[in-house]
């Protein structure tokens, strides 16, 4: 049985998409659900999915916009440019500002190739804060923003440690005490954000806001794939992670070695996925489902596939697209996924079917996860 068609939004990118995201609350109508896009033609794009219509464009001062977040229950969205910088847009006034930049030495007489060098390309809320967003570049560094803080309007992170290479992908637990980075040289790293100077950040009281922050590196391991990783995510429960690489495979690994329980020791385990005959396809996003914990990936086969990670069972699948899936995001009560058309280059500079952002309605049974008989 076929499931809901795909429906096209419109006045779509014009360069290749970056990410997508849903945000959570604006002060406009409640019937209104935003979508947030940000793509390589430098421009944040906002959709109201509800009514399938285009609600503005805004060129972001800063080239290609290589990532973005949006707080929950925050009408604010933030992108991470090919410059280094981080931007802050401010839905309900239309206005954008300058939060930080990668690099001490971003601005001024820097050429577009040691700009390139610092590019933001990944970007994180939070969870449970609505002023402090992650982002780690091509330098090979993370940092921490509060974006209430700022000397003389230029902002400067509160925390800043060092990567064993650029950031490719980048996530952030629900339960906002844990982050991940992954690396080139095919490394995760898990951050620690709940120390207690951390805390005085987001502390009202002035004498203890000015506390030097610290967050602590905690683990940098290897990941269980053998080759680039091009996502990462956390499990909604935290007990793990799922990876997606550019050699046609999932991986799922657990976190006792940072303390998180894994009450049925469940062992990591990888699979292949997104691969046509003999062809292998990079997996370019995974995007978790907010009710149920299954999730979606999206490969440069152009395919989006359900599957249940507790069962290792593939449930449905959802899409077959013009070209390569470049990014996902369910919306919040996992209702409708939105899916990014858009070729990631993956057999090099050729004609191409031009970008489009979908969005489908998802049922229930394409989601849930399997009964295991015991």
């Amino acid at each position: 049985m076929s499931g809901p068609e795909p429906i096209a939004l419109p006045n779509p990118p014009n360069d290749g998409i970056t990410s997508l995201q849903y945000i959570d609350k604006t002060n406009s109508s409640s019937s209104q659900q935003l979508l947030a896009s940000t793509s390589w033609d430098g421009a944040l794009r906002l959709h109201d999915t509800s009514t399938k219509t285009h609600v503005t464009t805004h060129v972001m001062e800063c080239g290609p916009l290589l990532s973005m977040t949006s707080p929950s229950s925050s009408s604010k969205v933030f992108t991470g440019g090919i410059d280094g910088s981080v931007r802050q847009f401010d839905i309900e006034t239309s206005t954008a500002s300058l939060i930080g930049m990668h690099g001490a030495n971003s601005s001024g007489s820097s050429s577009d190739d040691v700009n390139k060098k610092l590019a933001c390309s990944a970007l994180s809320a939070i969870h449970d804060s609505s002023s402090l967003i992650a982002s780690a570049g091509w330098d090979a560094k993370f940092h921490l923003w509060d974006v209430r803080c700022s000397t003389n309007n230029k902002h400067q992170p509160v925390i800043t440690l060092d990567l064993p290479g650029k950031a490719f992908g980048m996530d952030t637990s629900l339960d906002g005490s844990k982050v991940v980075v992954a690396t080139s040289g095919r490394k995760n790293c898990f951050i620690d954000v709940r120390s207690s100077s951390l805390l005085a950040v987001t502390n009202t009281d002035k004498e203890n806001s000015q506390q030097p922050p610290i967050a602590n590196m905690i683990l940098q391991r290897d990941s269980s794939l053998k080759y680039q990783t091009r996502c990462i995510k956390f499990f909604p429960s935290t007990q793990g992670i799922a990876i997606g690489s550019i050699e046609g495979r999932v991986a799922i690994e657990y976190l006792t070695e940072i303390g998180i329980s894994n009450p049925d020791n469940k062992k990591k385990y990888a699979f292949k996925c997104h691969r046509v005959n003999d062809t292998i396809y990079p997996v370019n996003d995974i995007a978790f489902h907010p009710i149920y914990g299954t999730f979606a990936t999206g490969g440069a086969d152009g395919t989006v596939v359900t599957w249940d990670g507790n069962s290792k069972k593939k449930l449905a699948s959802l899409a077959k697209l013009p070209t390569s899936i470049a990014c996902l995001a369910f919306n919040r009560d996992g209702t409708e996924l939105a899916m990014a058309s858009s070729y990631t280059f993956e057999e090099g500079e050729r004609d191409h079917p031009r970008e489009e952002i979908y969005v489908r309605e998802i049922l229930e049974a394409e989601v849930k996860p399997k009964v295991v008989a015991k």
